[in-house]
């Protein structure tokens, strides 16, 4: 039977008129009866005489438990971890005997048998299961390596979930697939990694990371823009050890560049490490091309290329020598 509010309608979100109306005016809609209770466990509403459910899934406006120690915590909690993508079995799954602690409490005579079903559990999964338990494993040492945050590892375990489910990864190797698919989802998120540091972490040749990349945006559909040079800067900036003052005012070149249409067909490592650069030398926190080159992975005549374009084409960096 439907829930019924105290029109006889249906449920709507009365929770609180509710609270006012149970001083004893509010009655059955199907047997006049004014033993009402709220069973705060269910969120329910219900007649005493005929057990008709009169309100259910309200909402609990009561405080919000605390907890003070993991026993508490254990005691109060309500749900497991969030369903995650970047675990193979997005963490809903469950184990015979896991950590062996929970079968060792089994009389001596009953063990064997829980480890033969621990056993055939592990076998009877599936190729793909065996895949995404290795290869999401992988991922995670990836993002561990180029401390990325969990949103794009959860990309990464997506755009890999679909490779699988269409049979992309055949013919390739499930590192040159995760390495596409994070230098994809890094660009996605707007925190780029360079193909020199994802492959230094995979030790998959950056040719083959930017053919399997551009195999899964055909593929998967993807359309990511261009790399922003300012999204570079202030990584690079922290690895240099330079302060924000320096971050700012590379921003402010980098956006005088762009209006003059002088980062166009440039690479975007590369405009950024020759922006960071000339910054450096105008705020007094010098640092070598052989610092920042190492740091963008670029080389030191790309740098200096990069920055007499700008010097040459930007007024306010006319009058500035660099030394080489």
């Amino acid at each position: 039977m439907p829930a019924l509010n105290a029109t006889g309608g249906g449920s709507a979100s009365t929770g609180v008129l509710l609270e006012k109306d149970m001083e004893g005016t509010l009655e059955c809609p199907e047997c006049g009866s004014k033993k009402i209770f709220k069973d705060k466990t269910r969120g329910e509403v219900v007649c005493a005489s005929c057990g008709l459910v009169i309100e259910d899934d309200m909402v609990d406006f009561s405080q919000e438990w605390r907890e003070f120690d993991s026993g508490d915590s254990d005691k109060k909690r309500r749900s497991g971890a969030p369903i995650s993508l970047a675990r193979h079995d997005k963490g809903i799954s469950t184990e015979i005997g896991m950590g062996y602690s929970d079968i060792f409490k089994l009389p001596a005579s009953k063990r064997p048998k829980f480890f033969r079903l621990k056993k055939w559990q592990q076998r009877i999964s599936t190729a793909t299961e065996r895949n995404l338990k290795y290869a999401l494993a992988e991922l995670k040492r990836y993002t561990s390596f180029l401390n990325l945050p969990h949103s794009v590892e959860e990309t990464i375990a997506l755009l890999y979930r679909k490779a699988v489910a269409k049979e992309l990864v055949r013919g390739r190797s499930m590192e040159s697939v995760i390495a596409g698919a994070l230098y994809a989802a890094c660009r996605e998120h707007g925190t780029p990694r360079t193909l020199d540091e994802i492959s230094e972490v995979s030790h998959v040749p950056k040719r083959e990371i930017g053919r399997t990349y551009r195999f899964l945006a055909r593929q998967v559909g993807l359309r990511i823009l261009p790399t922003d040079p300012a999204d570079y800067i202030p990584r690079f900036a922290s690895q240099l050890q330079l302060s924000g003052v320096v971050v700012t005012k590379a921003l402010e070149i980098l956006k005088q560049s762009k209006e003059k249409e002088l980062t166009s067909g440039r690479g975007p490592t590369g405009v950024a490490a020759a922006v960071l650069y000339i910054a450096a030398y105008m705020v007094g926190e010098k640092r070598t091309q052989r610092q920042v080159a190492d740091i963008a992975g670029v080389t030191e005549v790309t740098i200096r290329n990069r920055y007499k374009e700008l010097v040459r084409e930007l007024k306010t960096l006319t009058n500035l020598q660099i030394e080489e």
